[in-house]
């Protein structure tokens, strides 16, 4: 049996988890939604979401993980009463990172053929057309898609093969700097443009107004878009943090790490807006949503910008590392599954996974060109199929487990629980939240769940109708 093996400094521990929890939806979905309700009041209610939902789940995985040494694998055959069944999740767990996987790869692949795009003027002298064009020549060609994609699992697997300390931790300490020190310097860029004051004052000074448009419907929609975006944001529910956890020593307590990794997430997603705001008010675009946004409007804002392929290139970059720093914290869960599980050594985990991963990913590339005629009404294509099953079902319910589990008497148990989270120094766990994490918190994650269904469901039993 192979030691367990350790990160070499808190920092890394801190910003590999940031780097798992900072993703791609920081960026695209988080300044979008941001706009729609109503800018700073947004970012506020968001926040109060981030405290009251995301944090004390991440404790918990935090706290799982150390205390059984071990990924979802065996942490909780490890931490259950005798005779009961929570190992079972495990499963799940760890086909949520898989789910993830099958189409992360290929929008992390998206990121670097832009950066290439980008730095060799592909979008030089082309109109908003012109650059929609580019997006879409790059779906359609599947070579393109899979050649992308293979890139993004080969970089993954091999830092992942070198070693947590060596590869995972070492490389990703490197890749989240360079992502802060590229965003300070595009925030820079952007605030400075002619015009940007608009965007800025949009994105900066509360409307309260906007969040009760629609009345009371209204406002529960703006409640429900950050109670979301504050609980998809930190991947919690299929153990990606219980890992990091199992590399962890016992001298911090859990809280106030997970705060710190909250503050870092939050600081992405906030400054992405400080980027993007600004930049579209001066160029008078409007900052649409999802891949559209940084495809086809951020693209076409980088080409009237002076220096614009410079930008283009550093934008696409610290987006690459957004994506990859999640790719490579969830393969290093995927092959610690290997590991524990059924005592693989590293170097079997990594080529049986990045056979594996490789061969999942491909419906996803295909699922934009070859394969584009398969959907699902309501949901979509192949990607937003598996991206479904994982963010409205797999995420939530998987918290869920992880909040009873902490929780109940039947699981590992409040006493357990706080008794980890509170070994070390640092913040500690609130022991008043206890009667909260029983009765309301389980009632949250249920509601974001059915809320997940609602719209979908109308529209099926539109169909059917």
């Amino acid at each position: 049996m192979e030691k367990r093996e350790r990160f070499g400094s808190r920092l890394g521990f801190i910003l590999i988890s940031a780097g798992c929890a900072i993703g791609l939806g920081n960026v695209w979905r988080f300044p979008y939604i941001t706009g729609k309700y109503g800018g700073a009041a947004f970012v506020l209610l968001y926040l109060v979401f981030l405290v009251l939902l995301g944090l004390p789940v991440m404790v918990m995985e935090f706290a799982v993980g150390r205390a059984s040494q071990k990924s979802c694998a065996k942490s909780f055959d490890t931490l259950e009463p005798k005779g009961s069944k929570w190992h079972w999740y495990k499963w799940l767990g760890i086909g949520g990172n898989y789910l993830l996987m099958m189409f992360y790869t290929t929008v992390g692949g998206w990121m670097l053929a832009y950066v290439a795009k980008s730095a060799t003027g592909a979008f030089s002298g082309l109109d908003a057309e012109g650059v929609n064009g580019v997006f879409g020549s790059m779906l359609a060609n599947p070579g393109e898609m899979l050649g992308w994609m293979l890139t993004v699992i080969v970089i993954g697997f091999l830092v992942c093969s070198m070693g947590l300390q060596k590869g995972v931790e070492r490389i990703t300490k490197v890749m989240m700097s360079c992502l802060f020190v590229i965003m300070v310097l595009l925030c820079i860029r952007s605030v400075t443009l002619p015009g940007a004051g608009e965007g800025l004052s949009f994105y900066l000074v509360p409307d309260f107004g906007k969040m009760f448009e629609n009345g009371l419907a209204g406002f529960g929609e703006v409640v429900y878009a950050a109670m979301g975006q504050a609980f998809f944001t930190l991947s919690l529910g299929i153990s990606a943090m219980a890992i990091f956890g199992s590399y962890i020593g016992k001298d911090r307590r859990l809280t106030g790490e997970a705060v710190n990794i909250g503050v870092l997430d939050t600081l992405v997603a906030f400054m992405a807006g400080l980027i993007i705001f600004p930049a579209c008010s001066s160029f008078g675009v409007q900052p649409g949503e999802g891949p559209g946004l940084v495809f086809v409007t951020l693209p076409n804002v980088f080409n009237e910008m002076p220096g614009g392929q410079l930008w283009g290139s550093l934008f696409f970059l610290f987006m690459s590392f957004a994506a990859l720093s999640t790719i490579i914290a969830v393969f290093e869960n995927i092959i610690s599954f290997g590991m524990d599980k059924w005592g693989w050594t590293r170097k079997k985990a990594v080529a049986v996974n990045a056979v594996l991963i490789t061969v999942l990913s491909i419906p996803c590339a295909l699922g934009f060109n070859v394969w584009s005629g398969v959907s699902v009404p309501g949901i979509g294509d192949i990607q937003s199929i598996e991206d479904f099953i994982i963010s409205n079902n797999i995420l939530p319910l998987g918290s869920l487990i992880y909040l009873l589990f902490c929780v109940s008497r039947y699981g590992w148990g409040w006493e357990n629980f706080t008794a980890e989270a509170d070994t070390g120094r640092g913040l500690r766990f609130p022991k008043w939240a206890r009667g909260y994490l029983k009765w309301v918190l389980p009632v949250l994650i249920l509601i974001i769940f059915v809320m997940g269904y609602v719209p979908k469901i109308q529209i099926w039993l539109g169909l059917s109708g």
